[in-house]
C-alpha cells in the first residue's frame, strides 16, 4: 500500500505528540501503521431508524479489524423528520444535511482518517453524508440502518407510519374512525427499529445510495432487526479497509452515469420528491453537471415499475424479499448504463447476477404500474424555475386540475384552515414563504397533505408551495416551486380567487392571471421580516439557494 493520509500524524519524530496522544486513546503500537478508518455514526435514541444503530457499530468495527484496519467512532446528530414535523422544529430538518457534511468533512480532513465508514439511515443524514464522501473524495463506504417491519394487526392489516398516524389524525377529525382505532394505529405503526415501512425519503435515498454503487449489495432494502444487516454491516467494514488500500474513492464511483442509473430506479419505485433536491446537491460535490431538467427527461423513458406504499401496496420489506435493488436493475436493464460500484462489481455484473425477480412487486418493462417514472418536473409562470410532484402518487382524475387559489403565509395557517373545514372541493391551496430562505429551511409538510387525504379531499384538491413535501405524501401536492416567494417568486404574487391550472402530464403549472396584472402586483411587493432572525438558522437563510438547484449553501 502506497503512503497513508494517517501518516501525517504517525510518522516521524515530529510526530511523537500525535502519537502520544493516539495512545491516550487506548490505540497500540501494532495500530499504528494500519489504516485508520472513521465509523461515522448517527445513532441517537430520538430515531427509531437510528436506535438499532450500536449493534451495527459492533459489527462493522469488528469488520474493519478483520480487515486489517483500526476504527474509531465519532458522532453525527440527526433529526426525525416525523417528530421535528407541524412545529419549530421541521425549521431544522433540511439544514441539517449541510451540518452532516461539514462535520464529517472536519473531523476526517483534522484527524487525517485514511476511510470512513457511513453509518445513517434517516432523511436528510444520508444525503448530508453522501454530499461528505463526494466532497471529501476518501474511500467511503456507507451502510444505511435498514426498514422497520409494518406492523400486524386483525385479518391481516399491516399498520404503517404515515397512513396509520397522520392521514388516521384527519380521519379522526372527519370522523370517519374512533378513538379506540386512532389508538391502535398509534400503537402499531411503528412497531420495530428501523426507518418508516414505506418509500418515503429515508428509504428511497437508502435505495439510490446502493444504485449509485456506495454500498454492498442488498444495504438498501435489507431489514433493520434482520441477521443480515449485521452481515452487511461486518462485510462493509472489511471491504473499506479493501478500498483503502485499492485507493477506490466515492468519485470513481459518482459518475454521470451512476446519477442517471439512480434517478431511473427512483423513477421506476416512485419515490420521494425529496430525492430530487438531494441528488442535485450530491452530484454538485461530486463535479456532476446534474440539471433538474435530467428528471423530467429521463421520467419520460423509465415506466413506473412498483406500486409502493404510501401511493401504492407494497412495503419495504415486499420490495426486500421481491429482490431488493438488484431486481429493480435488472426489470430496467435495457436503460441502466454499466458503471463500477465499491463492490467491485459493475452495474451490468450485478444485473446478470439476479436469478430471480419477484414481478408482482417489481413489473418488468412490458407490463408497467404506469408509462412515466414517479416523479415529474413542471413548469410554467407560476413556477419559472421549476416544481416538483410525486405523480405516482397522484389519481388519474387529479392529474389535470383547475381550481382557485386559498393563499396561506404558513403551514400553521394552512391547517387551521384545513381542521376547521375552510378548504373546499375545487381549492388549490397555497402555501407559501416555506422554501429554503423563506422558511426558512424548506419546512416538508406532511400534515396539510395528510389532512387533505384523510379529509377525502385527495380528488378534489391540490396543494402547492415553495416548500417541499414528505416521502410520505400522496396526492396532488406540488412542491419545490421555483423561485420561492421569499426572494419574490411568482407564487408570492398569487392571491385568493385566482385560478390555478395544474397539466402533469404536460408538465404544466399556471397562473391564469394577466402579465399586466401580475406586474401591478410585483410593483406593491416587498419582502417580508425574516421569520428567524437569530442563531444558525438565520446564517443558514443567507447562504442557501434555491430548491431547483438543490437548496445548497454557497458563500457567493
Amino acid at each position: 500500500m502506497t503512503a497513508k493520509r494517517s501518516d501525517a500524524i504517525t510518522q516521524g519524530f515530529e510526530r511523537t505528540p500525535h502519537r502520544a496522544l493516539l495512545k491516550g486513546t487506548g490505540l497500540p503500537d501494532s495500530s499504528m501503521n494500519r489504516p485508520f478508518i472513521g465509523i461515522a455514526t448517527s445513532f441517537t435514541d430520538l430515531i427509531p431508524g437510528h436506535t438499532g444503530m450500536r449493534e451495527l457499530e459492533r459489527f462493522i468495527e469488528k469488520g474493519v479489524h478483520t480487515g486489517g484496519g483500526h476504527a474509531f467512532f465519532f458522532g453525527i446528530p440527526g433529526v426525525c423528520d416525523g417528530i421535528a414535523m407541524g412545529h419549530k422544529g421541521m425549521h431544522y430538518s433540511l439544514p441539517t444535511r449541510e451540518l452532516i457534511a461539514d462535520m464529517i468533512e472536519s473531523v476526517a480532513e483534522a484527524h487525517r482518517l485514511d476511510g470512513l465508514v457511513l453509518l445513517t439511515n434517516c432523511d436528510k443524514i444520508t444525503p448530508g453524508m453522501l454530499m461528505a464522501a463526494a466532497r471529501l473524495d476518501i474511500p467511503c463506504i456507507v451502510v444505511t440502518a435498514g426498514p422497520m417491519m409494518t406492523g400486524t394487526g386483525r385479518q391481516g392489516r399491516r399498520f404503517s407510519f404515515v397512513t396509520d398516524t397522520f392521514e388516521a389524525m384527519a380521519r379522526y377529525k372527519a370522523g370517519v374512525i374512533d378513538e379506540k382505532e386512532l389508538m391502535q394505529c398509534e400503537e402499531h405503526a411503528c412497531p420495530t427499529a428501523g426507518s418508516c415501512q414505506g418509500l418515503f425519503t429515508a428509504n428511497t435515498m437508502a435505495i439510490l445510495t446502493e444504485t449509485l454503487g456506495m454500498s454492498l449489495l442488498g444495504c438498501g432494502t435489507a431489514l433493520a432487526v434482520s441477521s443480515l444487516k449485521k452481515r452487511i454491516a461486518f462485510a462493509s467494514g472489511e471491504r473499506i479497509v479493501e478500498l483503502v488500500r485499492d485507493n477506490i474513492t466515492p468519485r470513481q464511483i459518482l459518475t454521470k452515469a451512476a446519477f442517471e442509473n439512480a434517478i431511473r430506479v427512483d423513477l421506476a419505485l416512485g419515490g420521494s420528491s425529496n430525492t430530487v433536491l438531494h441528488l442535485l446537491s450530491i452530484a454538485r460535490e461530486a463535479g456532476v453537471d446534474l440539471p433538474l431538467e435530467e428528471f423530467d427527461r429521463l421520467g419520460r423513458t423509465t415506466p413506473q415499475l412498483a406500486s409502493m406504499n404510501p401511493g401504492g401496496k407494497h412495503f419495504m420489506e415486499d420490495l426486500d424479499a421481491a429482490g431488493g435493488v438488484a431486481a429493480v436493475l435488472y426489470q430496467l436493464r435495457d436503460l441502466i448504463q454499466d458503471n463500477p460500484t465499491l463492490t467491485g462489481l459493475s452495474t451490468q455484473q450485478i444485473i446478470a447476477s439476479v436469478a430471480d425477480v419477484d414481478e408482482e412487486v417489481v413489473h418488468p418493462v412490458s407490463d408497467p404500474i404506469r408509462a412515466e417514472g414517479g416523479l415529474a418536473i413542471l413548469s410554467g409562470n407560476l413556477a419559472p424555475d421549476g416544481a416538483v410532484v410525486k405523480q405516482s402518487g397522484v389519481s388519474e382524475k387529479m392529474m389535470r386540475f383547475s381550481g382557485k387559489a386559498r393563499c396561506f403565509e404558513s403551514e400553521e395557517a394552512a391547517m387551521t384552515a384545513l381542521m376547521g373545514g375552510q378548504v373546499v372541493a375545487g381549492d388549490v391551496v397555497v402555501i407559501r414563504y416555506e422554501g429554503p430562505k423563506g422558511g426558512p429551511g424548506m419546512r416538508e409538510m406532511l400534515a396539510p397533505t395528510a389532512t387533505l387525504m384523510g379529509l377525502g379531499l385527495g380528488d378534489s384538491v391540490a396543494l402547492i408551495t415553495d416548500g417541499r413535501f414528505s416521502g410520505g405524501t400522496r396526492g396532488p401536492c406540488i412542491g419545490h416551486v421555483s423561485p420561492e416567494a421569499a426572494v419574490g417568486g411568482p407564487i408570492a404574487l398569487v392571491e385568493d380567487g385566482d385560478t390555478i391550472e395544474l397539466d402533469i402530464p404536460n408538465r404544466a403549472l399556471k397562473l391564469q392571471v394577466d402579465d399586466v396584472v401580475l406586474a401591478e402586483r410585483r410593483a406593491r411587493w416587498s419582502r417580508p421580516e425574516p421569520k428567524i432572525k437569530t442563531g444558525w438558522l438565520a446564517r443558514y437563510a443567507a447562504v442557501v439557494t434555491s430548491a431547483n438547484t438543490g437548496a445548497i449553501c454557497k458563500a457567493d
